[in-house]
């Protein structure tokens, strides 16, 4: 059954807002890596090490943030590339998802450690409002780069993600999906947590996860009744 076809029959909705995940969630891609792939290999393949080892609970995930920012230095036509790149690496079938949690009047958000700049261009691709976009803004350095955090920002901590959904009061309940550790850490303070392996499986992540989905197709019976 195709995406559209499973939009087409779903019942009631079980949670009232949803929450998702961006990088290898929403999208394909992991935005600070494909960043990387922009200047030479060894920085590439750093970042992208650096990425596994945060999202696998390896590492917390500031003890690589700050260090890719500092190796990548994105200009601001790179974030714009990379805006491009989001939108083009979309999941089959999320789009129609989102839009039939929508048309169920389920709030849905996106919540991501990756960069703001590039993510909300997608965001209103999908249809998803920019005050449901939460994800981690940058500020320009001396150099006019876009290496440095524009103040606190709880994203780009391991435990941001639980702290920001504590702080919407988002109307209960609350289902988050995501690939990553930094998703599974919101499982206490959501009714439930789904890890998505669609793109990435991580075994700790999907250990602590209230079921797995291993495609846009099989979020349906998670987070809708039978019709």
């Amino acid at each position: 059954m195709t995406a559209s076809a499973t939009a087409a029959a779903v019942g009631d909705p079980k949670f009232k807002t949803v929450v998702f995940d961006v990088d290898s969630t929403v999208a394909s891609i992991e935005g600070i890596d494909w960043l990387a792939t922009l200047r030479d290999a060894e920085v590439a393949e750093e970042s992208e090490r650096l990425t596994a080892q945060a999202m696998a609970g390896e590492i917390p995930i500031e003890a690589a943030y700050l260090r890719r920012l500092e190796r990548i230095r994105p200009a601001a036509s790179e974030l714009m590339m990379l805006a491009d790149a989001y939108q083009q690496s979309v999941l089959p079938g999320m789009r129609d998802l989102i839009s039939t949690l929508h048309r169920a009047r389920v709030h849905v958000h996106l919540l991501s450690g990756g960069l703001r700049a590039s993510i909300v261009p997608m965001a209103l691709h999908l249809g998803v409002p920019v005050d449901r976009v939460h994800a981690v803004s940058l500020a320009r350095s001396e150099d006019g780069t876009f290496s440095m955090l524009d103040g606190e920002q709880p994203l780009a901590t391991q435990r941001g993600k639980p702290l920001i959904v504590q702080r919407l009061q988002l109307r209960k309940a609350v289902a988050m999906v995501g690939d990553g550790s930094t998703d599974a850490a919101v499982r206490g303070v959501v009714d439930a947590f789904f890890a998505f392996t669609a793109v990435a499986r991580r075994e700790n992540v999907v250990k602590v996860a209230d079921a797995e989905a291993s495609s846009v197709d099989a979020l349906y019976p998670l987070l809708f009744e039978a019709p």
